[in-house]
């Protein structure tokens, strides 16, 4: 069975994409997968600092595969901190080699972008969406995964994304809620039910605010996410009980 490649993108920074993929690891590690997780291009991190697959290994807690391919210094998007930095850009065939290179000997593997999915990575405008293409382009089977927020928004945003994955015929496996509140408003609670609308696809999760600081990284992601994503979480109970009055 070939592995499945799941490129994670969110509908904004600061949506939650790096716990996200951290949970849909330490689920599908718990599960007996093997596991790799590749960050194309990382920004805002210097030379010696920690990145985001360090705080997926940290979350994971167990042993899996990490990979970064290019590290730009300053906190912007990987086209500009790129030529900010004077450092090459990432082309999508490199980032599509590396995939093909994980596909082989795991069985998930997680593509976390920067931002959002059109953001750019090279001076030609090639985004995470090229990178996901030219992995199908090897013949290998690459879908999306969606991270979107809980309120007001995120409709708007996660339609427009959906719609730039269907023109660039790229499968959107699902959606998943980086921060679900606390106290969730009337929009959150209603976001429930229209965000798979929104999206075209289902809501496989919503993980908790502040996750990160879970005593058990690996119970709370099993509890936020869908079976599809190696969890129990159930999207019809979770409405129900958020339901707005």
């Amino acid at each position: 069975m070939s592995a499945r490649i799941l490129f994670v993108t969110g509908t904004g920074t600061e949506v939650g994409k790096t716990v996200t993929t951290a949970a849909v690891a330490a689920a599908a590690v718990r599960a007996g997968r093997r596991v790799a997780v590749l960050k194309p291009g990382q920004t805002g991190v210097g030379p010696d600092e920690p990145g985001d697959v360090h705080e997926v290994t940290r979350l994971v807690g167990a042993p899996l595969t990490t990979r970064e391919l290019v590290r730009y210094p300053e906190p912007l998007a990987p086209d500009t901190a790129a030529r900010r930095s004077g450092r090459p850009y990432l082309s999508p065939d490199r980032a599509a080699a590396a995939v093909a290179e994980l596909a082989d000997g795991h069985d998930l593997v997680l593509v976390e972008g920067a931002g959002g999915l059109l953001v750019r990575y090279d001076e030609e405008g090639r985004t995470l969406a090229d990178q996901a293409a030219a992995v199908r382009a090897l013949g290998l089977p690459a879908e999306v995964l969606l991270v979107a927020t809980a309120g007001l928004g995120t409709l708007n945003i996660t339609a427009l994304t959906a719609e730039a994955l269907a023109a660039r015929g790229l499968p959107l496996f699902g959606v998943v809620i980086g921060a679900w509140p606390g106290s969730p408003g009337l929009a959150d609670r209603c976001n429930l039910a229209d965000l798979p609308k929104a999206a075209g696809a289902a809501l496989l999760g919503a993980l908790p605010e502040r996750a990160a600081g879970a005593g058990d990284f690996a119970a709370l992601a099993y509890a936020a996410l869908a079976p599809e994503l190696h969890g129990g979480w159930d999207a019809a109970e979770f409405a129900a009980a958020n339901a707005p009055g």
